[in-house]
C-alpha cells in the first residue's frame, strides 16, 4: 500500500504519467520508463516529417480558439483536451533537451 508521500508524487509526475496514475501502481522508479518514452518521442518528432506533423497538430489545436462566445461550454472542454495532447508531445520533447 502506498503511503501519503507516494500518492502526492504519483499525481505530480510530469505529463500524462501523473494524470493517469494510481498511487498503488506508479512508483518513483517510473522515471526511467518516462525518460525512455521521452526519447522515443524525440526520435519521432525530430525528423523533418515529425516536425511538419507537430507543426500541423499545433495549427489545428493550440493555435485555434478553444471556445467562442455562444458555443456550448462542453466544446471548450473537448478542445482543451485536444490541446493537451499536443502540449504533452511538446513537454516530452522539451524534457529531452534539458536532460
Amino acid at each position: 500500500m502506498a503511503n501519503q508521500a507516494e500518492k502526492i508524487r504519483s499525481i505530480n509526475t510530469p505529463g500524462w504519467d501523473g494524470v493517469n496514475s494510481t498511487a498503488d501502481t506508479v512508483r518513483l522508479n517510473n522515471l526511467s520508463e518516462q525518460q525512455s518514452m521521452d526519447l522515443l518521442y524525440k526520435r519521432c518528432f525530430s525528423t523533418e516529417a515529425g516536425q511538419e506533423v507537430l507543426k500541423h497538430l499545433q495549427s489545428i489545436t493550440i493555435d485555434q480558439p478553444c471556445w467562442i462566445p455562444g458555443a456550448d461550454s462542453s466544446f471548450g472542454y473537448s478542445r482543451e483536451g485536444q490541446n493537451s495532447i499536443v502540449r504533452e508531445i511538446q513537454q516530452r520533447l522539451k524534457r529531452t533537451e534539458n536532460g
